[in-house]
């Protein structure tokens, strides 16, 4: 599950909202052991995502870099080398 969770710092364009809450519900789903929640967690799990989206949110604001920003395509064309090289090609 944790591997769909991606580097969200230092990329143009930013980091979306979205992208942000995925990444937060990849972590929730993670720690709860739970793909989808029952009715009756289904409260709790949606704070928790919210929660843990807020504080990303503001983690990735306060942080501060000297490197320039990442491209979202050439990091992704490293990740599939990376997974080729690990899994071979189909």
């Amino acid at each position: 599950m944790c591997r769909n969770i991606k580097t969200l710092f230092n990329f143009e364009p930013p980091a979306t909202d979205e992208e942000i809450r995925n990444a937060s519900v990849q972590f929730v789903r993670k720690l709860s052991g739970f793909n989808a929640p029952s009715k009756i967690n289904q409260v709790a799990f949606d704070r928790a995502v919210e929660d843990i989206a807020a504080a990303a949110t503001t983690l990735i604001a306060s942080l501060v870099t000297t490197a320039g920003p990442r491209d979202r395509e050439t990091e992704a064309a490293r990740a599939r080398a990376r997974s080729t090289e690990r899994f071979g090609t189909s």
